[in-house]
């Protein structure tokens, strides 16, 4: 496991999560190693210190006059393509996913085998391109290197809880939004943290490299510490900014941390593996989780996009009450989809 565990532990774990969060989070080792990513530069956005909730697209060029909807998309389309037609000849597509993520996509420790709301719907883009649900490979991506895999071309997609926002359009090309999410503070039960305010003041932070959560705290951390000395580099210790984001339920198990700044929707799977931890406060961001493939595979964006057509009308429903309404209960339905008009 990169980042390895530092410092005095206490005398256990945080709830009987810590010991499968470990586990799985040190699993990682096996997974497909990629060229690191690299965080897009820019200066930050600013925040009214105090504002605790904060409605802003969640990344440094979201202010820019070339990105007003990040979230529309190509119109769906049944055609093929250069990229259609290499998943064919293949006879696989490649999905980058993760294999952490409780409830989205994460190893079942009984069968061996990949689940989840991600794995599911990436297993439907496999039916409708090839046939089977089956005909798929999963390769297992940490956070920070899901934009490396897709322009590597060691995968055709990631389905992998992925937000869209203005500085990754410019990298990958995304699908229509699949679910609707947004950053929220995880902490133990008995802190005095109440939320993304002035009582993370003095407190160690955790969130995962790359994550629109990072890009979160750059703008307004509260004056808690979530930087590591030497981030980015070589000497990093990963271990306020971590490779995958489940590092930080790792972190907070074994008192490293004192919170952990992440998406909602994973939060709400974290907290009900280790009953010791809760989501405080409300999410302080709107944000939607997409499907992205290379920039310029269009043909692939098109037919992913006409499969959320038809998993809209009920696999989405079917898919969310298995995995996910148990832990996040009151969502109405996916997104609707929004396509560009040029």
């Amino acid at each position: 496991m990169r980042g390895r565990v530092r410092g005095r532990l206490p005398g256990r774990l945080r709830g009987w999560g810590g010991v499968a969060a470990m586990a799985a989070a040190c699993g990682l080792t096996a997974a497909l190693t990629l060229v690191p990513l690299t965080r897009s530069g820019g200066a930050p956005a600013t925040v009214p210190a105090g504002s605790g909730v904060v409605h802003v697209l969640p990344a440094e060029a979201a202010a820019k006059a070339d990105c007003k909807d990040p979230e529309a998309s190509l119109r769906p389309s049944s055609a093929g393509g250069p990229a259609i037609d290499a998943i064919k000849a293949r006879g696989k597509l490649v999905v980058g996913v993760d294999q952490n993520s409780y409830r989205w996509g994460y190893r079942n420790p009984a069968k061996g085998t990949l689940e989840g709301f991600d794995i599911d719907l990436a297993r439907a883009v496999a039916a409708d391109i090839l046939g089977s649900r089956d005909a798929v490979i999963f390769r297992a991506v940490p956070t920070n290197q899901r934009i490396a895999a897709l322009e590597s071309g060691k995968v055709d997609l990631v389905v992998r809880t992925m937000t869209i926002n203005c500085a990754r359009i410019k990298q990958v090309a995304f699908s229509t939004a699949y679910f609707e999410t947004g950053q929220q503070v995880l902490a133990p039960k008995d802190s005095t943290i109440t939320g993304y305010n002035a009582t993370l003041a003095g407190k160690r932070v955790c969130s995962a490299e790359g994550s629109t959560a990072y890009e979160a705290l750059e703008r307004n951390a509260f004056g808690a510490t979530f930087r590591d000395e030497a981030d980015g580099t070589p000497r990093d210790p990963d271990l306020y900014t971590v490779p995958n984001q489940l590092d930080c339920l790792v972190r907070l198990q074994t008192g490293e941390v004192d919170a952990v700044v992440t998406d909602s929707a994973l939060a709400a799977g974290q907290a009900a593996q280790d009953p010791a931890v809760e989501l405080k406060g409300r999410p302080f961001t709107t944000e939607y989780y997409g499907v992205a493939a290379k920039l310029g595979n269009d043909d692939l964006v098109r037919r992913v996009n006409q499969v959320l057509v038809s998993y809209r009308g009920g696999p989405w429903t079917k898919a969310y009450e298995k995995w996910l309404e148990a832990d996040l209960p009151g969502v109405a339905g996916p997104p609707a989809p929004k396509y560009r008009t040029n």
